[in-house]
């Protein structure tokens, strides 16, 4: 059901969690929980996956994560801001040890010239630690593509968090 280039990244993440002992969450907007399809496509995920919020209106970022909606209007939900609310949320809502968030533009309508099409931000929040976020500007390659490039990057962006994390 979920491409191989996903089954293998979601592999190596699984495995990173559970070398490190830590429970994983998705926060998803633009990726719809495109991310936590692809971790619990593979037998046994249950061990380390806790929980996939998929948030994709302004109002389930506010009602499922706790992310303000005046931070919304102020940054607007693609953003920086938005994406560390969403995995800092997730932290609370749930007991996962390290969350992972997207929110993004996929496209092909709603990009501006300030958000195009491509735009995603990424955050990854640790229980008791950093919360690292990255911006990608993938090109518009079409909806599936970024989506699929999105969740990719979510994966190995958790990865690196576990990786620092355990150093």
């Amino acid at each position: 059901m979920i491409e191989e280039r996903l089954q293998e990244a979601a592999i190596s993440t699984l495995e990173a969690c559970e070398v490190a002992g830590k429970m994983l969450a998705t926060v998803e907007s633009c990726t719809g929980g495109l991310i936590a399809a692809s971790l619990t496509e593979i037998a046994g995920s249950s061990a380390v996956v806790e929980a996939g919020f998929v948030t994709y209106s302004n109002d389930a970022k506010t009602r499922l994560v706790g992310v303000p909606s005046s931070l919304i209007e102020q940054h607007g939900a693609v953003s920086q801001e938005v994406a560390i609310a969403m995995a800092e949320g997730g932290l609370w809502r749930c007991a996962a040890d390290i969350v992972v968030s997207v929110t993004g533009v996929a496209g092909p309508g709603g990009g501006s010239d300030e958000k195009p099409v491509g735009t995603v931000h990424m955050a990854c929040a640790i229980r008791g630690g950093m919360t690292r976020h990255v911006l990608q500007n993938y090109p518009d390659n079409g909806r599936s593509e970024i989506r699929i490039q999105t969740v990719l990057d979510a994966l190995l962006l958790v990865q690196a968090c576990l990786t620092e994390e355990t150093l």
